[in-house]
Parts: C-alpha cells; structure tokens; sequence
C-alpha cells in the first residue's frame, strides 16, 4: 500500500512539473479559444484532468507543454462537437414537436431571417462579394470549398473576403456590442 502511495506521488510530483507549470499559458490559450475567461478555466481544468488521466501514456523526456497544447485544444473541439450535437437534437425535437401540432409550415429560418436589424443593417452595408461569403459560409454554414464554387474562386479568395468582411461587421458592430453588454460578457 505505502509503494502504491508513493509511486502515485511521485507520478503528482512529474504531473506538477511537466504540466501544472503551464497552467497560466493555457488559460491564455483557452481565452483565446473560447473568448470567455470562465469557460477558459473550465476548458484548461477538463483538460488538466484528462492529462491525469490519461499520464501514464505520457513520454518522459517529450515536450509536455506541446502535449498539454495538444489535448486541450482536443477537448475544445470535443466539446465543440458536443454542444453543436446536443443543438442538433434539440432542434429536430422541436420540429417534431411542430410537426406532431399539425404545423406543416417552413420550419428552418432562411439564412439570416433571424438577424437582428443592427447585424442585418451591417450585413447590408457590405460590397455584395463579401456580403455573399459571409452568407454562404457564416449563415450557411457551408464550407469554404463549397463557398469557393458557389462563387467560382478560389478558397483563398473567400477566406481572405470572409475575413474581411467579419473585420468590417465588428467595426460596425462594436458600438452595439458594447451598447448591449455583449463586450462586457466576453470580457
């Protein structure tokens, strides 16, 4: 039992120094991830976890920030997956709901009905080739690829027009944002 004790003690102590030391490193990391200081340090703790957990297939001698790095940006996209799955079932289940109701209306919003008149207003103000990619890839959700051929461009055209035309809606939206608390919110 003592030997157990012991050898679990010392795998803390290893955990310590090749993981805990770049703890403040990762929240910067998940900050940026998650734009949200509290969901960065629940990310960086269910990443601390799943390091601990899964320690003994660490490799002494390899770079454990890199490894850090690694499985917290997994569980970012794990999570991510999640979320957008958890969505997914909810909306298929209020459409069923819908559907057992008797409406047999339209039941997905066109792409951008449901913006709000200062995001559409700032949709508007875009030159048309930006104001397209931003609805074919952010409101579609389609992929660059299938934006690219939509548009007949290369990827690189939209992603440089996406970013863009993101730059310039947060320019306009800014004042808004701030307006409504949406900046505070992130902070």
């Amino acid at each position: 039992m003592n030997v157990e004790r012991e050898t679990r003690a010392c795998q803390l102590v290893d955990f310590e120094r090749e993981v805990l030391r770049h703890r403040r490193e990762l929240v910067g990391a998940g900050l940026r991830l998650t734009g949200s200081r509290a969901e960065a340090e629940d990310l960086v703790q269910d990443a601390v976890m799943r390091a601990w957990t899964f320690w003994h297939r660490f490799e002494p001698g390899t770079n454990g920030r890199a490894w850090m790095h690694r499985i917290l940006l997994n569980t970012f996209i794990n999570g991510y997956r999640r979320k957008r799955r958890e969505r997914d079932i909810l909306q298929a289940v209020h459409a069923e709901e819908l559907r057992a109701q008797g409406w047999d209306g339209h039941i997905a919003d066109a792409p951008g009905e449901s913006l709000g008149d200062e995001v559409q207003a700032a949709l508007d103000a875009l030159p048309e080739d930006f104001r397209r990619v931003v609805v074919l890839v952010d409101l579609e959700e389609r992929s660059y690829r299938d934006a690219a051929d939509a548009i007949g461009c290369p990827i690189g055209t939209v992603m440089s027009r996406l970013h863009r035309a993101r730059r310039a809606m947060k320019r306009k939206l800014e004042e808004y944002a701030d307006r409504e608390g949406y900046v505070a919110e992130a902070a």
